[in-house]
């Protein structure tokens, strides 16, 4: 089985306590219900022998890299969302990085791509075929995705129900988008018997 997966990577994306607890200001309002399903997702990922790669946001404390129209949230009076070493910054409960199998990029964008070290890790890596789940459909799963596809991954795979958007509409509009460029769509039951 392995060796039908070697050449993909799943890119599990901004599953933050500041993104998905039902307490942060930040959160993603559908973030919570699909949990289950991204653990699901890095079960099935390793299982495969699929590197799993955590992209997460970790901002300064002031603010001084994050977004314009974010930097509002950081000031001397209170902790913006996903500051680095802040509770908030860490996965959620149930997610869980293993240091010596996967790989983690810190983004301060939308894109996994923009500023990081992404597209040249899975050069090197070898991988053309990304799975991706995650936080949020709109935004950074988007922007992840149109990336992928500028860059010409030959196979990018969004799987519906392990990712999330602050509605139900927002996220079938979104997956419909990215679905009419050639994004794979499947839910996760549906991957999970993909090559079983």
């Amino acid at each position: 089985m392995g060796e039908r997966w070697r050449n993909t990577a799943l890119l599990v994306i901004d599953m933050q306590k500041d993104f998905i607890e039902e307490a942060s200001v930040r959160r993603v309002k559908g973030g919570k219900s699909i949990v289950p399903n991204v653990v699901g997702v890095v079960e099935l990922a390793r299982q495969r022998g699929i590197i799993v790669i955590w992209v997460v946001r970790e901002h300064d404390p002031q603010g001084r890299d994050v977004e314009l129209f974010r930097r509002h949230l950081y000031n001397s009076e209170k902790v913006g969302p996903v500051v680095k070493g802040t509770v908030g910054a860490e996965l959620v409960d149930g997610l869980m990085i293993k240091e010596e199998e996967d790989y983690k990029i810190v983004k301060t964008r939308f894109s996994a791509f923009f500023g990081t070290n992404l597209h040249s890790f899975l050069q090197t890596s070898g991988v053309n075929n990304l799975v991706i789940a995650g936080v949020q459909t709109p935004n950074c799963i988007r922007q992840t995705v149109f990336d992928a596809v500028e860059l010409d991954y030959p196979s990018v795979t969004v799987i519906t129900d392990a990712t999330a958007a602050a509605t139900p509409e927002i996220h079938t509009a979104n997956i419909l988008d990215m679905k009419n460029i050639g994004i794979k769509t499947p839910s996760l039951h549906e991957w999970s018997e993909e090559f079983a």
